[in-house]
């Protein structure tokens, strides 16, 4: 049997036993969810404004209403005592917040705005008339005023928008002054791996780990591990997440990470077990919803792919589900659906553009393969000489020039994207491509074959691809004994 038919077959027998496990992925879900502790009720003095506020200072989601409720609180505040720069930083990261759980960029002006008077106002001491803090919160122990709150404010700002220097930047300020506090390092880590320097981002992470380890830190540290290739290291770190997560909103987030450790590695059927079990614990988890229409479009469940996508969006207008579903209708040749989402998504890239959120890598990707690849190759450049060099940044670049009909110039950005640890099915297959085109039969055949091998779901448009490429390549030429 020729390599290509070997594929197919393994490819036909991988779906099968992801059917057949698809109960036991959900069981061992169950069984995760049984060692996670619920946190004990609020007690009846603490109102949906403290409950928002301590999620926001022990590095959690809030839930919405609660959130809400705070930045009306906080408005009310700084509209009758405007020099209350306490209550302007609040404000202002939660405003942040609220953007980046919509994916509303028209809260990020509003950001802005209040950190930078808070900034202005400089007050000396934290406000009394402020919501009640958690226990332990790092303004109480640090004593400085409210100051570093506003920085960072605008460190988070600043990596919701993408702008990983300005993120480094006023982190690397908020670290500075407070030398002792977790909270400047995820903000880091982020604007270390945008900007591609992932030695930097190991660091602190390691220093992260120094100062917590519960579980939103332990999620990270999942995913940290996981661009490193380190999967089973990843998976492990995910499940003690999932374990000694204490509200929902962890437990959602250590499960959706789980789900997608198990849907990148080719197992689809594990992941939508995951992604059911971070949805039970958290029904509005829209990650989680996402992935799991990217488990039921692998599983061939296609109807049920879309529903969970337009639910998804209607929830969170993502550039990157409104991608994904576009090319989900593109794959099944529904192309009057899927330019519709490619005209929605330039439209939501306009609108965060607006909002002074760069949205280019995703873009340009749509623009590679549904567009324009030479404005691809100008949106990537761009970012590459803004010291955007991530992984991804790297693929994107390489497979847009590549689409442009510039392979020579492609084929270093697509190594650059596969020799830095993280194993993604969809780069590896973007460097074979690239590398058949130039004649490379031999490192393509086998940069193709393992794209299939790690995932061959990795995308409903370029996976079918893969496999008539593999077959087009065919098998080694047989090479002559030594005599």
């Amino acid at each position: 049997m020729n390599a290509m038919n070997t594929m197919k077959t393994e490819q036909i027998g991988q779906v099968r036993r992801a059917a057949l496990a698809a109960g036991i992925g959900a069981a061992l879900v169950g069984g995760v969810l049984l060692f996670v502790p619920d946190r004990g009720p609020a007690p009846e003095t603490a109102g949906p404004q403290a409950r928002a506020r301590a999620a926001m200072e022990a590095g959690a989601p809030a839930a919405l209403p609660d959130l809400t409720a705070l930045i009306r609180d906080r408005e009310a505040r700084v509209r009758t005592h405007p020099e209350d720069g306490g209550a302007w930083a609040v404000l202002g990261s939660a405003y942040v917040r609220r953007g980046l759980m919509g994916a509303d960029p028209a809260y990020y002006p509003k950001a802005d705005r209040a950190l930078r008077h808070s900034l202005a106002v400089r007050p000396g001491e934290p406000s009394t008339a402020a919501s009640p803090r958690a226990a332990g919160g790092d303004d109480a122990k640090a004593g400085t005023g409210h100051a570093p709150g506003a920085l960072l404010g605008l460190a988070e700002l600043a990596g919701a928008r993408h702008d990983f220097a300005a993120a480094k930047r006023w982190a690397e300020t908020v670290r500075k002054q407070r030398p002792a506090s977790w909270s400047a390092y995820p903000v880091l880590i982020d604007a270390y791996n945008g900007l591609g320097d992932y030695a930097a981002a190991g660091k602190a992470l390691d220093k992260l780990r120094e100062l917590r380890s519960d579980s939103p830190v332990l999620t990270r540290v999942a995913t940290v591990y996981r661009d490193r290739g380190w999967r089973e290291d990843a998976v492990v770190k995910a499940t003690e997440a999932a374990a000694r997560a204490t509200t929902p909103a962890e437990k959602a987030a250590a499960l959706h990470t789980l789900g997608e450790l198990a849907r990148e590695r080719g197992e689809p059927a594990e992941a939508l077990g995951h992604y059911t079990a971070a949805l039970a614990a958290s029904r509005d988890h829209h990650p989680a919803l996402a992935g799991r229409a990217a488990a039921l479009a692998a599983l061939g469940r296609t109807d049920e792919a879309y529903r969970d996508y337009q639910a998804a969006l209607a929830k969170y207008p993502s550039l990157e589900y409104t991608l994904e579903l576009g090319e989900l209708y593109e794959s099944k040749g529904l192309d009057g659906d899927a330019a519709t989402q490619y005209a929605a998504l330039r439209a939501q890239g306009d609108r965060a553009r607006e909002n002074g959120v760069n949205e280019e890598l995703v873009l340009a990707r749509a623009e590679s393969d549904h567009g324009d690849p030479d404005s691809a190759v100008l949106r990537l450049k761009a970012e590459w000489n803004k010291k955007h060099r991530s992984v991804a940044v790297a693929d994107a670049l390489g497979w847009a020039l590549f689409r442009a009909g510039r392979e020579k110039e492609a084929l270093p950005y697509a190594r650059k994207a596969t020799e830095q640890g993280l194993r993604s099915a969809l780069f590896i297959y973007h460097r074979g491509e690239i590398e058949r085109t130039l004649g490379l039969d031999d490192p393509a055949r086998r940069h193709i074959g393992e794209a299939l091998r790690i995932d061959p779901y990795f995308s409903p448009l370029l996976a079918p691809k893969a496999l008539d490429a593999l077959e087009e390549l065919g098998e080694p030429a047989a090479t002559e004994a030594p005599k």
